[in-house]
């Protein structure tokens, strides 16, 4: 980076790595999705941490704005003292809330230290406009951890596509439903009302023709009484199957069927609609085609302990013959609760193995 400023102050390297550890545990705290997880630090001039900050998810304050709302009103002599250090670069743009480089501008702040450079076409060019305003700009660290934070969003955003979540319910032998096609409930109250709350997060729910003609689902965001989120996913509608005109789901006009079994057709309009985070909820054929694409960023498994028998399986990958071909996941390494219980349940929110090869595209 080309220091444009230097400072009369600089926190020691001890202090910079400290706040970066704290700025990434913070970022921990957020929701995946249309948003990458980031966590921001503020630190006095003798490099103590005064304010920290975090991205709780889209539609929410940025970790920038969220450590200046935590710092509070100071004068403009001492911002010029302060430093922050966030995991991603600032970022550039106007989306649901403005953009952080100004608004770091606008609180003087005097110096910005950050892990991995923001390489998104709508968002890239913090540093510079920082820069050019008399901020000392500087990269910390080697940006390993920061990349691994959100790896699967770079890559979704690389790919100029949605976020995408895959969420399975099943027995504990895998399977959706029992032998005689029955499936409501596998899974307890406790997990339904997770989901719910995945559902009012995300921007589209996608669903096969056959989830649509079995159970004709009605596909909202409901919270634990039963009343509506204020925010409801557009569904969507996989399939060629002819679908009956008195669907639940076609309680508004917020819903398409796309004739298709093209995963990739399917995120194409997704972007066309302007959802950038998609939930994957049924049935197994969907979910299958989204994993053996490797286009699931995140898969949640709700896990019940009921053995059902010799009904569909949850994921059925045909192309899958033998154990080296495998799609690797593990539990969501920068996630508190990878792993919990649900009432009777068990949640497995999993990602997929990161691939090194994708490191180096984002310059770490």
């Amino acid at each position: 980076m080309n220091q444009a400023h230097v400072l009369p102050f600089q926190p020691g390297a001890d202090a910079l790595a400290t706040a970066l550890r704290t700025a990434l545990e913070a970022a921990r705290r957020g929701h995946r999705g249309a948003n990458p997880l980031v966590g921001a630090c503020i630190l006095d001039a003798e490099g103590h941490i005064i304010a920290t900050g975090f991205h709780l998810g889209a539609g929410s304050p940025h970790a920038e704005i969220d450590a200046l709302r935590r710092l509070g009103r100071i004068d403009k002599a001492r911002a010029r003292t302060l430093s922050m250090v966030v995991t991603l670069e600032p970022c550039n743009h106007t989306g649901r809330t403005g953009p952080c480089a100004q608004a770091i501008i606008d609180s003087g702040i005097g110096a910005v230290y950050y892990a991995l450079p923001d390489q998104t076409s709508t968002a890239a060019g913090g540093a510079q406009t920082l820069q050019a305003a008399g901020v000392h700009v500087d990269r910390i660290g080697d940006g390993q951890q920061a990349w691994e934070l959100n790896h699967r969003w770079l890559r979704a955003q690389a790919a100029g596509r949605p976020f995408i979540t895959v969420k399975t319910a099943q027995s504990l032998d895998g399977r959706i439903n029992a032998p005689d096609g029955t499936s409501q409930w596998i899974t307890s109250e406790a997990s339904r009302t997770h989901a719910h709350q995945l559902r009012a997060r995300v921007d589209g729910i996608v669903v096969g023709t056959e989830t649509v003609l079995s159970d004709d689902p009605r596909l909202t965001a409901r919270t634990m009484i039963g009343t509506l989120h204020a925010r409801q996913p557009y569904r969507l509608v996989l399939g060629h199957r002819d679908l009956p005109q008195d669907l639940a789901l076609a309680y508004d006009e917020r819903w398409e069927q796309l004739r298709s079994h093209d995963v990739h057709a399917l995120t194409a309009r997704a972007n066309e609609l302007g959802l950038s985070h998609l939930l994957i909820e049924g049935g197994a054929t969907v979910a299958s085609a989204f994993i053996a694409a490797d286009l699931a960023d995140e898969l949640f498994c709700y896990q019940a302990t009921d053995i059902i028998g010799a009904g569909s399986a949850s994921v059925n990958l045909p192309t899958v013959t033998t154990l080296s071909q495998r799609r690797a996941f593990r539990l969501d390494a920068h996630q508190p609760d990878a792993l919990r219980r649900l009432g009777p349940d068990v949640l497995m929110h999993l990602e997929p193995e990161p691939d090194p090869a994708h490191a180096h595209a984002n310059k770490i």
